[in-house]
Formats: structure tokens, C-alpha cells, sequence
């Protein structure tokens, strides 16, 4: 709490310095004292801490009337426009404070964590202890069988914090009984391809240089059976769909099953038919084509390379057509 206090009385105080100490001869500023120290800060500090609090910032209000009179530049009085306005600067920041709350400085909700954090009052920084739990929970992690197994132990703010070591990942047997897996920098734990044998506990503890552990989360693993991957194709596809329309249409003679079954391979025979007669018809077809293209081809062999024989014919075919006419 010590950057707490610090903060809260330096926003206090600053506006308390172009009035000095004046401030208090106002109703106004001596009830949002009353307030702030009878129902905010019971709510948000321990007893010890809140008379603390107080305690510094009624010093603070009051070491202002013990200035020295210097008649050039402080003569303990005051124009009732400036006295308003500072007024007015404090009940501000008495409620900016309580609306903003006393936040805290720690952003780690569990562990051990270092922060190198800058004091005002001696302008210079030093590492602050944020001790909380240790404990940071349990984790459920199910993996299915020939899978990889990550168990995951950074929290956001490890690397923010300083004198960290290592990550320890251990096996744990039993409530005395463990083995470790790994330990080095890094946060993760890999297991590939694991197996029924590879359920259980397990245990991640990240250290520190000199105040021990700095959090630990425990993992409950449950190793599922391999995952089933089925392959459909969009022919199969279509058997499926067309039966099963048929089917909430049928009697009700036999099981759902069994006349599923039997329209099943009915309409797998009625499919062969087809495709066979279509094979059949293409077969045909190319057979057709293919005497097609081999008379052209005798044509234009003879015409090539026999043309006055082929023209002699010609002729000979005409004139006995002309012969036989009346």
C-alpha cells in the first residue's frame, strides 16, 4: 500500500498549494474529509491501513499553516475567488479519488511478483513485493488418444515481473509422490502422441531468486479415445438422402432398419443398369465415328494418289447413266 498512500496524499496535497491551508475554513472541504475517512476508506482499507491514511493527510493539510511567513510571497490570506476555486480543485480530487478507487498496484491476481516501481519521495526505484497465493488454481485438459498434449503455465504477467528462474513441470503420483518432466525458461510442456497411460496429474511451479515459488497451477488431464474421421462420398451421399424420404413414407411392415437395408440396395441395382447401358451407348457411338473417319481417310488416299483413275470412273459412270436414259 505504500504507492497507494503516496499517490493519494500527493493528489490531496496539490490542491491544497495555491490556497494553502485555507481550504479547511471551508465547511465543504472539512465534510468530504468526514466522508472520505468515515464511509470510503472502510470499504477499501484495512483499520490499521485507514488511520494511516487519514492520519497523513490531516498532517499533510496541516503542516501548510506552519509555513514560514514570508511577507513577499505567503501573508496567510486570501481573496474569497481564488479561496472558491480551491475549493472547488479539491472537492474534485476528493471525488475523482473516490469514484477512481483505490486501485491496486499488483496486477497479478495470484503468486509472487516483482515490480521495479519508482518512489516519489526518495526518487528512486526499488523492486515491490506483490505477495499474494501462490496457489493459481487447476486446470481441466482433455486431449484426445495420438494427440499432443500442451500444458500451458504463463500467466500475463511473468514477464512483467522481475527475478523469475525457471518453469518446473512435475508428474504428480500422489499426494508425496512426483516426478519431474522439465524445467528451463520455457512455459509450456509438449507431450506427442499421448497415450491412456499419459492421464493424470500434473503439476507447473514457476520460480523466483529468493522468495520462493513464484505461482504453481496444477493440471487435470483426461486422455479421450482417438478421434473417428468417416469419409463420404457425394454418390454415397445421394443414396442416403434419396432413401431416407422414401422411408418416413413406408409401411410399417419390418423394422426402420431393415427397409432401409432393402431400399438401399435397390436403388444401388437400379444404378448399375444405367450406367452400363450409358457405356454401352458411348462404345457404339466411338464405333461409329471411327468407320466414319476410316472411309474419308480411303477416300483421300485413292484421290491423292491415283486421281486420273479415279476421274477415268467418273466419267465412265456418267456416260453409261446418259446412255441409258430415253
Amino acid at each position: 500500500m505504500g504507492p497507494q498512500v503516496a499517490l493519494l496524499v500527493a493528489a490531496l496535497a496539490g490542491c491544497l498549494l495555491p490556497a494553502r491551508s485555507c481550504v479547511t475554513c471551508d465547511r465543504r472541504v472539512v465534510a468530504a474529509l468526514d466522508s472520505f475517512d468515515k464511509e470510503y476508506l472502510p470499504t477499501h482499507l484495512a483499520p490499521e491501513r485507514r488511520r494511516e491514511v487519514m492520519r497523513t493527510i490531516r498532517a499533510t493539510v496541516g503542516n501548510f499553516t506552519k509555513l514560514p511567513n514570508l511577507q513577499r510571497s505567503f501573508i496567510g490570506v486570501i481573496d474569497e475567488a481564488t479561496m472558491e476555486t480551491s475549493v472547488l480543485s479539491f472537492l474534485r480530487s476528493v471525488k475523482y479519488i473516490t469514484n477512481r478507487g483505490l486501485r491496486d498496484f499488483c496486477p497479478n491476481k495470484c503468486g509472487t511478483m516483482l515490480q521495479l516501481l519508482l518512489w516519489c519521495h526518495i526518487c528512486r526505484k526499488h523492486l515491490y513485493l506483490c505477495r499474494k497465493s501462490t496457489d493459481c488454481g487447476v486446470r481441466q485438459i482433455n486431449v484426445h488418444e495420438k494427440e499432443d498434449l500442451v500444458l500451458d503455465c504463463e500467466l500475463n504477467w511473468h514477464k512483467l515481473s522481475e527475478g523469475l528462474t525457471n518453469y518446473s513441470f512435475y508428474r504428480v503420483w500422489g499426494s508425496n509422490s512426483e516426478t519431474l518432466v522439465y524445467k528451463g525458461k520455457r512455459p509450456t510442456l509438449t507431450k506427442p502422441l499421448v497415450g491412456p497411460e499419459d492421464a493424470g496429474t500434473y503439476r507447473c511451479e514457476l520460480g523466483t531468486e529468493r522468495h520462493g515459488p513464484s505461482t504453481i497451477i496444477h493440471f487435470e488431464v483426461t486422455v479421450l479415445p482417438q478421434r473417428i474421421i468417416v469419409e463420404t462420398t457425394s454418390k454415397s451421399s445421394t443414396f442416403v438422402t434419396q432413401p431416407s424420404m422414401f422411408v418416413t413414407r413406408s409401411s410399417t411392415s419390418g423394422t426402420l432398419a431393415e427397409i432401409w437395408h432393402d431400399l438401399s440396395l435397390t436403388v444401388g441395382r437400379a444404378e448399375y443398369p444405367k450406367s452400363e447401358n450409358r457405356l454401352r451407348g458411348r462404345l457404339i457411338g466411338l464405333l461409329i465415328w471411327g468407320f466414319v473417319v476410316l472411309i474419308i481417310g480411303i477416300l483421300t488416299v485413292v484421290l491423292c494418289f491415283r486421281p486420273g483413275k479415279v476421274i477415268d470412273s467418273m466419267n465412265t459412270w456418267f456416260s453409261a447413266d446418259k446412255a441409258g436414259l430415253p
